[in-house]
């Protein structure tokens, strides 16, 4: 058997990639961490300003890195968009499904402690049809187009990687968080199975990242509050909050040669909290 070295297990040097809701949060953990070990990554976000402003900060900083205002609710444009990346790279190596939005209030308020209120704007019966379908549209239709558009080029290629972020909400309810990002997340997890299961004979992995609490820009910026962080140290046994630097490496062995035997798995990274 033939000796591998394990840096060219983990290299993702040249390969062409996409992450939707790239700009910020876990989405621009993806793109620093895979840019900045030699891939060509674009980023797609509705929010221009933020594409700006970070491709600009990561091509000073020598990275070749491209943005594109996107909507992953709107299914043709995102064809069009994924078609025009995979021509420009000449290949579509990894794909990332991770754009996302806040549900906004659960039925409690606050996120750890004795003390948790029930919240009456997020009781189910104030549950709009509005608030529900938005969110079902981006979570978790998004993720579909998204996985979608990716498997048209991947299949003829007969080789690629797929990765869905997903959450720890897809497996445990957390009251303080709508009900529609549970739903959504439980559903894009078991969308990846079935994507794995079918895309396999190709050559085409699916996997997921289920993040726990990780601190990003997500439902206002709560997460950011040095309160609610000391707080919920307090119930995650690793003793912290995440922080979207903590994703980085399994995003680059999913995307990578290392992971090329593992597919249909949910990978969750919550310092224990889902324990």
């Amino acid at each position: 058997m033939t000796a591998i070295d394990p840096g060219d297990l983990f290299t993702v040097r040249g390969l062409g990639v996409i992450v939707t809701g790239g700009a910020s949060g876990i989405g621009l953990g993806y793109v620093e961490a895979l840019a900045g070990r030699g891939a060509r990554v674009t980023m797609f976000d509705v929010d221009r300003q933020r594409i700006d402003s970070e491709v600009g900060r990561l091509r000073a900083a020598g990275l070749d890195v491209a943005g594109e205002v996107l909507d992953v609710t709107d299914h043709a444009a995102l064809d069009a968009a994924v078609d025009s990346v995979a021509a420009r790279y000449g290949t579509l190596e990894a794909v990332f499904a991770n754009a996302g939005i806040d549900s906004g209030p659960g039925f409690v308020t606050g996120w750890a402690g004795e003390e948790r209120p029930r919240a009456p704007q997020g009781a189910l019966e104030h549950y709009t049809d509005q608030r529900w379908n938005r969110v079902i549209e981006v979570n978790l239709n998004g993720v579909f187009a998204t996985v979608r558009a990716a498997a048209r080029h991947m299949k003829m290629q007969r080789r690629g990687r797929i990765v869905i972020t997903t959450s720890l909400a897809g497996r445990r309810v957390e009251p303080a968080i709508g009900s529609a990002y549970m739903a959504a997340k439980a559903g894009a997890a078991h969308f990846m199975h079935c994507a794995a299961l079918e895309l396999a004979a190709h050559g085409v992995t699916v996997n997921a990242i289920a993040p726990g609490f990780i601190v990003t820009n997500i439902g206002g910026g709560h997460a950011k509050a040095a309160e609610v962080q000391e707080r919920m140290a307090r119930v995650i046994p690793l003793g912290r909050v995440g922080f979207p630097a903590d994703l980085h490496g399994l995003a680059v062995f999913l995307a990578s040669a290392a992971s090329s035997y593992i597919t249909g798995q949910e990978i969750v990274i919550d310092g224990g909290w889902g324990l």
